[in-house]
């Protein structure tokens, strides 16, 4: 069951009602709120690993309110490996892409809130 970003603003989200403050990852069905990264602004395949499990149709990637974060090339190729299409996008975007594409697939959406 795909979940629904009812608004998003700077360090702030809701889904299903509930509003969150932190990073998260959207899984089909419940939320991590808890979800950080290594190397805070840059994202490593290592940070994915939950998420390659949960084997998504697609990732969506927000790299936060004005795109802070990074999403390196190995990154990328880590996901394609896995046959796990990933569209990266500035927060706002991602969340709109999220409902869009969370009507008819399974999808799964890693949300960095600010910068």
């Amino acid at each position: 069951m795909n979940m629904k970003i009812e608004h998003y603003s700077f360090g702030k989200i809701v889904i299903d009602g509930k509003t969150y403050t932190s990073d998260l990852i959207i899984y089909p069905g419940r939320v991590d709120a808890s979800w950080w990264r290594t190397e805070g602004h840059y994202l490593e395949a290592a940070d994915l690993s939950d998420i390659v499990e949960a084997r998504p149709d697609i990732l969506i990637i927000g790299t936060g309110y004005s795109g802070a974060m990074t999403v390196p090339d190995e990154t990328v190729r880590f996901m394609a490996s896995k046959c796990i299409a990933l569209i990266v996008e500035k927060t706002g975007e991602a969340v709109r892409l999220y409902n869009k594409s969370a009507k008819d697939k399974t999808v799964i959406a890693a949300l960095h809130l600010t910068c």
